[in-house]
Parts: structure tokens; sequence; C-alpha cells
């Protein structure tokens, strides 16, 4: 149980961060920080791991390591005076618990504002992987005019620092005390150099992760390493991805680890290892974010589902648009339980499906990993299932079930592998559409796993039951417990949804009840044309046409919006998760 002791002075008296750029906020109030903690659910996992060799031990030991590491990078990729803070807040206090909870010193309340707290400041939208100070404003006008520049200062996996002559002198300097990044990056000391020469803190450039974090990657660089000297010869295959994956943390090129990743046909471990997810970058919506979990396979139950997943190609041949690709039909996918989990992935993340670049799934493909003993949890689905309960009418209530999510979100990650993967232009999404690409991306993945319904149906994969089920999956995802910020990609995208099946006429709400009934008929011929206009907005690649039709769907009505989230408010236990893992001794 979370405990409550508020440490009201030792706030008031922590040394604040100086703001540069950020208006004042106020600060996480004592009642704020009491209201979250008595909705915060604990769940621990702690799942049998008695079927791993010594080796494997070992291995999940020195991956835990390399995950404390990247743990800390991502606190402070987020936010600049997270190091700080953490050190000098007290076990087992409030504030700890708020700062694990949100992995960093910002929280959101109840009603969903962001509030700092110990003493700390909000984040600015580029978090710490952009200058403090620095403005979508001024980045745009820089990118535009340097166009040269634009791949340096807009890659996945670097921060953006100002040419001053402190920030040029440290990262030199590291370019000499790590020869091996030197010798992987060429060219980059002569451009730094060049910068150097002529210091300007008016100019940008990009540092890459591994010069940024040289010190933290060189470290999980040999623990990477000692992890796949563990199982070489029980899994060599494992132990080659781990060594190729520590040497892509040096050069900031994950091909080699990504391709022995998917590819690979691993025995009891997997691992997902590095900065994928650039959903904390709200600047420019380019940026990763650093992960890592540790995952025990589920042999038995992955087997049955490989062998189910068959006829992939029909699905993207069904697709409403007009560039259907050839898709691999025996995609890597796999059932696992989480033995730990940090940084960007940590937070009853429930599947993932990697990498995200779209020349590496053409080359290898993707792979998906499900997490069961999350999506499965009977703890998490008590609080779903009494929110649905409260929201729609009672015929339609038996129709979630804890499978169903399991195999919305399992066809949502295989929707990620569907549909357009770059502009019709040739331009990468992320590039084209901005903040905005991660939001319309997994409103794609949504969508084609609904759309997949009817298909799944025909061939037998669900019964009729089932599809229902599948499809109140899918609505119960869309309900939101307050006005989404236009800044939270999946809570908007999830209003969008609901406010489309509302206007087609799936969606009926009662104003009596504040009741959600279903139309089943309906759905299909709803979500077909809802991907549709997705489907053409990746097509496209217009920020502005995207950003309308983001507006345009995400309105929200107190008197039907607003009614449904006061009785999941109501009905609501917890609205927060805190994970807790037996492998770190929690």
């Amino acid at each position: 149980m979370v405990r409550l002791s508020w440490l009201v002075a030792a706030i008031a008296c922590a040394a604040a961060v100086p703001a540069q750029a950020q208006p004042a906020a106020a600060p996480l109030t004592q009642q704020q920080a009491r209201e979250i903690l008595a909705k915060t659910q604990t769940i621990r996992l702690a799942p049998d791991v008695a079927h791993l060799s010594e080796g494997e031990r070992t291995a999940v030991a020195r991956l835990i390591e390399v995950g404390k590491i990247f743990q800390d990078l991502y606190e402070h990729q987020r936010h600049r005076a997270a190091r700080d803070v953490r050190g000098r807040l007290a076990p087992r206090s409030d504030e700890a618990t708020l700062y694990r909870l949100f992995q960093g010193p910002v929280a959101t309340t109840l009603d969903n504002r962001r509030l700092p707290f110990a003493g700390a400041e909000d984040a600015p939208p580029g978090k710490n992987v952009y200058p403090w100070d620095l403005t979508s404003e001024e980045y745009e006008a820089f990118l535009k005019a340097n166009p040269e520049r634009r791949d340096e200062l807009t890659h996945l996996r670097s921060v953006v620092r100002r040419a001053d002559q402190a920030s040029l002198a440290r990262d030199l300097a590291m370019l000499d005390r790590y020869p091996a990044i030197d010798r992987l990056h060429p060219g980059l000391r002569q451009r730094l150099q060049g910068l150097a020469a002529r210091p300007d803190r008016n100019q940008l450039y990009a540092a890459p992760y591994s010069l940024a974090y040289a010190d933290e990657m060189i470290r999980a660089h040999g623990l990477l390493n000692q992890a796949a000297d563990a199982v070489e010869k029980e899994d060599w295959e494992f132990a080659k991805f781990l060594r190729n994956r520590a040497r892509d943390l040096l050069s900031d090129d994950y091909e080699s680890g990504d391709a022995a990743w998917i590819t690979g046909q691993f025995k009891n471990l997997n691992a997902q290892i590095g900065a994928y997810e650039t959903y904390d970058d709200e600047l420019s919506g380019v940026r990763a974010f650093y992960s890592l979990n540790v995952l025990a396979r589920r042999g038995r139950e992955t087997d049955a589902l490989r062998k189910g997943l068959r006829g992939l190609q029909a699905v993207e041949d069904a697709l409403p648009y007009d560039r259907h690709k050839k898709v691999r039909e025996d995609i890597p996918v796999g059932v696992y339980d989480v033995i730990a989990d940090f940084g960007q992935s940590r937070g009853a993340n429930t599947a993932t499906i990697l990498p995200n670049e779209a020349y590496l799934a053409r080359r290898y493909g993707r792979t998906i990993l499900l997490r069961a003993n999350i999506m499965r949890s009977p703890e998490i689905f008590a609080t779903t299932e009494d929110v649905w309960g409260a929201v729609v009418s009672a015929p339609h209530e038996p129709h979630l079930t804890a499978e169903s999510n399991f195999q919305r979100t399992l066809w949502h990650e295989i929707g990620h592998y569907l549909g357009v993967d770059r502009t019709r232009d040739g331009r990468n999404l992320h590039e084209a559409l901005g903040a905005d690409a991660n939001l319309l991306e997994e409103m794609k993945a949504d969508l084609v796993s609904l759309f997949a319904g009817r298909q799944l149906r025909q061939t037998g994969y669900f019964t009729g039951a089932q599809l229902n089920s599948h499809y109140a999956s899918g609505i119960n995802r869309t309900l939101q417990n307050n006005k989404p910020r236009r800044d939270q990609p999946y809570q908007t995208m999830q209003l969008m949804q609901f406010n489309w099946l509302l206007d087609r006429g799936v969606l009926r709400f009662d104003t009596a009840s504040a009741e959600l009934s279903i139309d089943y008929g309906r759905y299909h011929a709803a979500v077909e044309g809802l991907l549709r206009e997705v489907l053409a907005l990746q097509d496209a690649g217009d920020p502005a046409r995207a950003d309308a039709f983001i507006t345009r769907w995400s309105r929200w009505d107190e008197a039907i919006h607003g009614r449904i989230a006061q009785k999941i408010r109501d009905e609501q236990r917890y609205r927060y998760r805190l994970l807790t893992y037996a492998a770190l001794g929690e």
C-alpha cells in the first residue's frame, strides 16, 4: 500500500532549477498528491523463471543492470533536474512514490493537468533532448534556414544543443575519451571542431546519443557483452543479438541489432533494448527515448499463436487505400512474461511492435512482443470491467473480456505492420507530420485491428461472440475520464474514434441514464470510413490537413463526454498503476 507522508517543508526548501523559457507553474499541492496516491494501484510482477538456466539468469542480471542505466537516462531525457530531484528525495516518501509513478518530477493530476513537485519546474515540449529554452518556432526556422543540416538535426537518436563553447568542448572531450565512438561516427569530430572555431549559441547542432551519453553507453556496451557471454553456449542467436545491440549503442545505427532481433529464433529470453519510441518528444515528434524490458518467453502459447496468424496479405489487400504492399506472412510474434521494465516501456505497457523505421521494416519485418502477465492480470482487468459496466447498457456488459483485450492489442500491433508506412512522395511519416505522426499511426493501428475483425470472423479465427467482444474492446479503449490535452496523442486519437462512432450511429448516448448502447451492425462500415481518412492523411503527409482533421474530430461536449467521464471517475477505484518487480527485489 502506498504510504502518505508528504514533506511540505522539503518542497518549500528544495533548491529549484532556474527556469528559462518555461512559465512558472503552480506546484502540486499536498491534497492533489494524496488524491493521486489514493487512486494508485500497485501491481507486482513476479513471473515464474524457474525454467531459466544459470547462464540465462546471469544474462537477466546483466540486462537489469543495463535497464537501470536506461532508467536513469530516460528520466534525464525527460527533465533536466530529474537526477538532482531524485537524489534528494527521502526513501518511501510521497514524493519518492510520485517520482517513481511519473518517472520524473512532473505529475499528471486527476483532472489531467501537469504539475511539477519537489521544487522542480514543468518541462518544455522538447524535454531535455533539446535546449531547455528552444521553442518550436526557433527550431523550425533554423531548419528552414539550414536545409542541408535537417538530417543531422532530426536524427532519431541525437540531442540538439546550442553551439556554445562549453557544449562543444564537452563533446570533443568525450570523443577524446572514447576513441571507439569517434571511429564509429566518421566526420563528427571535424564538424564539431568547425563549430568550435566560431562558437555561437544561436547555432544548433546534434550530438549523437552515444556521444551525449557516452559514459552510460560504454557501460551498457560492456554489460550487454557480458550477458552475451553468459548465454552463448545455450542460445547463440540471442547472444548474437546482444553483441550487435551493444555495438549499436555506440554507433546509434540499430540495423545490425534489429536484423538479429527480428529474424532470431530465441529460446527462453527476449529483450527490447534501446531508444525507439518518440512519444515524449512533444516539440517535433522525432526523437526516441530509452527503454529496456527483460522478457521470459511463453513457448507453447507463442507457437500456437504464430500458427494462427496466417493470411495477413489478405488483410493488407483489403485496407481502404491504393498503395498496397507485399507483407511478410510469418511475422515474428511472441507471448511473454515481463521480468522487468525500464524507461519508456515501464508502466503496464501491454505490447510492442518494433522497429519503427520504415526501411528496416521493409528489409527485415518487425517483431511483436505481447506482455501476457500484464494483459491478463486479473487485478488490472477488474478495474477495466468496473468502468465498462458503469458506462454501457446492461445487454453489452458481458461483451468485454480479458481475452478480447488481448486479441485487440495483438491486432493493434499487427496494424502497425500494415497500411501506409511512408508518404506518397516517399517521406518518413514523422518527418512529414511532426508530432501528429504518432497520433495518426496509433489510430491507424487501432482501426486496422477493428477492420480486420470481419475477415477474422469469416476465416473462423473469431466466433460471432468473439467478434462482438473484439468490437467491445475497441469501444472500451475510446472511453475518456478527462478531456484530453492536445499533447496527449493516445487519448486524443481515442476521443476522435469515439466521436466518429457516435456520429456514425455505432454508439448511442442515452441522455437520461448517461449510458451507451452499441449497434454492431454499423461497426465495420464506420471503422472502414475512418480508416480510409487516416490512411489518406498519412499518404498525403500534409500537417495542416492532419491538424484540421484532428481538431474537427477531437471535440468535447460536456453534456456527453463530460457525463461519461464523470461516471468513469466515480467508478474507477484506480487511475494510476505503479509496477514493481520481484526481479528488482521489490
